[in-house]
């Protein structure tokens, strides 16, 4: 068991940098549950809850089409085994810019309670 450099995002917040544990007790601890992983680059996934929508988790995230339920990790993976994150907080940031946007997250919140067509947005997405 080590510690790796990951960035977190929960479902309420903003990504955050932080080391952490690579133990999959600790992984799940953090996720909620059971982990499932998703890949977005050759040497960055996500670790989610596999059952994070199926549980009522509340919203998270979008990405590359992708909806996110419950807190996620983004973390480096080298060959088999999780790693530090491969990029730093600022380069994460460019690369996500709309993980950082408080209000893309209750728009999508809440068009999920109201139909898109009774609820004038006011321009959201």
């Amino acid at each position: 068991m080590r510690k790796i450099d990951v960035i977190i995002k929960r479902a309420d917040s903003k990504p955050y940098h932080t080391a952490i544990s690579d133990s999959l007790k600790n992984l799940q601890t953090i996720v909620g549950g059971y982990i499932e992983t998703v890949g977005l680059f050759s040497n960055m996934i996500i670790i989610c809850n596999e059952e994070g929508l199926i549980r009522g988790l509340p919203y998270n995230c979008n990405i590359c089409g992708v909806d996110f339920y419950g807190d996620i990790i983004f973390v480096g993976v080298k060959g088999d085994e999780f790693d530090d994150i491969p990029c730093t907080f600022q380069q994460f940031k460019e690369l996500f810019p709309g993980l950082f946007d408080m209000e893309v997250h209750a728009y999508k919140v809440l068009s999920e309670f109201y139909d898109d067509d009774a609820v004038n947005w006011g321009g959201n997405p």
